[in-house]
């Protein structure tokens, strides 16, 4: 993955470029004289830096391949628009994990006061909201009553209050962990191996998955 453009890279390449439409779009863009595009560079420059922590929380888990998992990354359910940004399966085939990947503010420490979701006194909740639905839909398309799909928060930058702790949403817990930790949390995962299994889970996600365009 980290050779290729990730959706978050493309759709920032695609924000300074709608801004740049045209021969004076471009050339006001040069001169500075194009305030929509200084506008669109800075949320480009959000984008891109999102698209950099994927590329590293794909680095990261890509470790556990050696540990059996089956790894997919930047999808999206057949029929739906909302990105995946990895789709993990554990070697025993018994789990599926669906990673969100965030980059927040280095100086401010993520925690959950009062049950909420919070970087620093920003309220967050709403992305544990958002990745716990995205856990569930996977959950109802894959059919697959014997197997957990676990929803994770993958936080780059921030301080993750002792490095891994859970919250509730309406849609179930979400897990929340620093990138550093990942390894750790995953690999206490359901132990044990059954590659026929796995495999066969693995083949039922990639049924219902596609590649995000």
């Amino acid at each position: 993955m980290s050779g290729v453009r990730n959706s978050a890279g493309r759709e920032a390449a695609a924000i300074r470029a709608r801004a740049r439409q045209g021969l004076w779009g471009h050339v006001s863009a040069w001169v500075g004289m194009n305030p929509e595009a200084v506008r669109a560079d800075a949320v480009a420059a959000r984008w891109r830096l999102g698209a950099k922590a994927e590329r590293k929380t794909a680095r990261i888990v890509r470790r556990l391949r050696w540990r059996g998992w089956r790894i997919r990354h930047d999808c999206r359910l057949v029929g739906r628009r909302f990105n995946l940004d990895h789709v993990l399966v554990s070697p025993c085939g018994t789990a599926v994990v669906v990673v969100d990947t965030k980059r927040w503010h280095a100086q401010e420490v993520t925690h959950a006061p009062g049950g909420r979701l919070s970087c620093g006194v920003e309220d967050r909740h709403g992305e544990a909201e958002k990745v716990a639905g995205y856990a569930a839909r996977v959950r109802e398309e894959l059919q697959l009553p014997e197997v957990a799909v676990w929803p994770l928060l993958a936080v780059h930058k921030s301080t993750v209050a002792a490095g891994h702790f859970q919250v509730a949403t309406e849609a179930g817990m979400v897990q929340v962990v620093a990138a550093g930790e990942l390894l750790r949390v995953l690999r206490g995962a359901p132990a044990g191996w059954s590659w026929g299994r796995a495999r066969r889970v693995a083949a039922r996600v990639d049924a219902v998955l596609s590649p995000y365009r």
